[in-house]
């Protein structure tokens, strides 16, 4: 892959967004992938000079993966505050879009021109105990396609779906067991999503689901 696209990782200081960020740096790209300091990505205001920022820093911008994330708790119903629904839905579905509206004219100046948005299986399948979270991924994936819609056909717009690829310690051996394949994957799966992605120029306004088969169970 050629060093001269440039890529923003948001959530790029986690398990998910570090793997993604050291894949694309192997392969060529100049990276920025950044945490929560980089501002607030809920507020248009502050992903829009994040967006900016990285532009001028990287000479242009390629490439946005869109892996920030809050609001992973279980709780039962009974128990969601509105401070929660807040949380599962800022970074995630708040941030997706205002990342993205500010990315757009970078994203359609570039020969690649792609931004992926990094969902969760939850996004189809309802666990209760994680309400918020599931439908705020569930946003996230109609955003995937809405925003494939909107910049096309200059931008690519794609969603990675993953299952278990950062268990809690201890639940390895239950999380497997979720999966047709018998085992947990690892950031490092979602990060070669992405690079099949950059590569995968056809490729438009869908999910690429990276769970071992856990939907299927």
């Amino acid at each position: 892959m050629s060093s001269s696209y440039a890529a923003l990782i948001t959530g790029g200081t986690g398990r998910v967004g570090s793997a993604v960020a050291a894949r694309l740096e192997g392969d060529g790209f100049r990276v920025r992938a950044v945490g929560r300091r980089a501002g607030d990505l809920r507020r248009a205001e502050d992903a829009r000079a994040l967006v900016e920022r990285t532009a001028a820093e990287l000479g242009g911008l390629d490439l946005v993966v869109h892996a920030a994330s809050e609001g992973f708790q279980p709780q039962p119903v009974a128990e969601v505050s509105e401070e929660d629904w807040d949380a599962a839905l800022g970074a995630t579905a708040k941030g997706s879009f205002f990342v993205a509206q500010a990315a757009a004219q970078h994203l359609r100046s570039s020969t690649l021109g792609l931004l992926v948005l990094v969902e969760d299986v939850a996004a189809y399948q309802a666990w209760p105990l994680f309400t918020p979270h599931c439908a705020a991924k569930a946003a996230q994936a109609m955003l995937t396609r809405a925003l494939a819609r909107a910049f096309a056909p200059d931008v690519r717009v794609c969603g990675i779906a993953p299952g278990t690829v950062a268990a809690f310690p201890g639940q390895e051996e239950r999380r497997a067991a979720e999966t047709l394949l018998g085992r947990i994957g690892s950031p490092d799966d979602v990060a070669e999503a992405v690079l099949y992605l950059v590569r995968a120029d056809f490729v438009t306004g869908t999910s690429l689901v990276v769970d071992g088969g856990r939907l299927l169970t």
